[in-house]
């Protein structure tokens, strides 16, 4: 064994030239194998090895392979990532450089047989991370000049190490501080939705139940309007958190069926007309007679969520929705005169819980309509995208295949990743 060293003066200059070549390498390294790669090409010419294994820490007491390559005379002796690793058991478990010389059957007639083993503890900022072994099939022994300049080599390497550890924790604390402000923001923005409601309809409850005053029909009716309205709204919101948590869990079900896209979309209009009083809403059929494989259900709550937005974010702005054919494609857009979306809003739109900021105090939302909608839409195997410019207005366009194969009435999906 070898007390770890690292004196920078006891190098040779083509040694020392390896360092610093080593030394750039690792500061401008964005991929670990990558830059061990090119530690091993900078190295070779002056340090030979055949076989060279870095071994990472997990846990008290295992060691676990993580980058491995089979050099010169290394290829022909079969790679194998075990090789070495008791020596780096003993360098980690030591904190020193270790020499092992292992002999394979019948070492006594072929050299090649014998392995030099060198194995370096890798350490970073007090922490021991793993072990280098290098690795020479027939000899010589490992030189005190070239356990130095491995030395290096092993310093360089923990230093790549301890950057991608630390990059690694950076990027989950601040993984962690997202989740949190989002479960936060989603308690917060959930709860006074739901309240909201709750509260009108509370409200106006109590009040037509109070026995010291006779409310006139009109009164009443009004009061009974807006409750049924909240309840309504309160339905909603709780149908949006139920899809939300079904496609989170992959239990969304899709029925498919042939749909005629321009009569479901005068459908989807004449409703939106009927329900918002002073609505200018037209429809524009290019192609008429477009046939698609679809749930009518689920694809009427992306239109109804499409068009709800105009109404709130763009008051009083003509709505027109367009159908039109390109590429085996159906083309689908719902566009709106309003005031329009910031552009460093648009990219998060789709993004579960997102909101964008609205001058409209009135607009009230989870943040999960859209989400839903683009699930929806991925699910009958077309995307749903939105451009905007600021003071011109918004534009959802929607491509859906005009051609769908459905082996089942009845799919599901799941998403990997929301």
């Amino acid at each position: 064994m070898f007390e770890f060293i690292s004196d920078p003066g006891s190098l040779k200059p083509e040694e020392l030239e390896a360092v610093y070549a080593i030394s750039r390498a690792v500061s401008t390294a964005v991929n670990m194998d990558v830059v061990l790669d090119e530690i091993i090409r900078l190295t070779r010419p002056v340090f030979i090895f055949d076989n060279i294994v870095l071994y990472l820490r997990r846990g008290a007491d295992l060691l676990e392979p993580a980058y491995a390559r089979a050099i010169g005379r290394g290829r022909s002796q079969g790679a194998d990532l075990a090789w070495g690793e008791a020596t780096a058991q003993d360098a980690l478990q030591s904190d020193q450089v270790v020499i092992r010389v292992e002999h394979t059957d019948n070492y006594e007639e072929e050299r090649m047989r014998i392995q030099y083993q060198l194995g370096l503890p890798l350490r970073w900022g007090g922490d021991q991370m793993g072990a280098l072994v290098f690795i020479r099939f027939g000899g010589p022994s490992f030189q005190a000049d070239q356990i130095r300049l491995s030395e290096f080599i092993a310093l360089h390497v923990a230093q790549l190490l301890g950057h991608d550890t630390l990059v690694q924790r950076i990027a989950n604390l601040e993984a962690e501080r997202r989740l949190d402000r989002l479960q936060e923001d989603f308690i917060a923005t959930v709860s006074h939705e739901l309240l909201t409601p709750l509260g009108f309809i509370k409200g106006y409850a109590t009040t037509l139940l109070r026995e010291d005053i006779n409310w006139d029909p009109n009164t009443r009716n009004e009061f009974l309007s807006i409750i049924d309205e909240e309840a309504d709204r309160l339905r909603e919101l709780i149908e949006n958190l139920m899809d939300s948590s079904r496609l989170q869990a992959g239990t969304l079900r899709m029925s498919f069926q042939p749909i005629r896209l321009d009569t479901f979309l005068k459908d989807m209009t004449l409703r939106a007309a009927a329900r918002q009083e002073n609505l200018q809403i037209s429809l524009d059929v290019r192609h008429p007679g477009i046939q698609i494989q679809a749930d009518p259900t689920r694809l009427a709550q992306v239109f109804d969520n499409l068009i709800s937005n105009a109404v709130k974010y763009a008051p009083g702005s003509p709505i027109q929705v367009s159908l039109d054919k390109k590429d085996r494609q159906a083309l689908i857009a719902v566009r709106d005169s309003g005031p329009g979306i910031a552009p460093e809003h648009l990219k998060n739109l789709f993004k579960r819980f997102y909101r964008a900021p609205s001058n409209n105090v009135t607009v009230r939302g989870t943040g999960l309509g859209l989400f839903i909608c683009r699930r929806i839409i991925q699910a009958h195997g077309g995307e749903i995208t939105a451009e905007s410019e600021p003071g011109v207005g918004t534009v959802f366009q929607i491509n859906l295949p005009l051609e769908r194969t459905i082996n089942r009435e009845s799919i599901s999906f799941r998403e990997s990743a929301l």
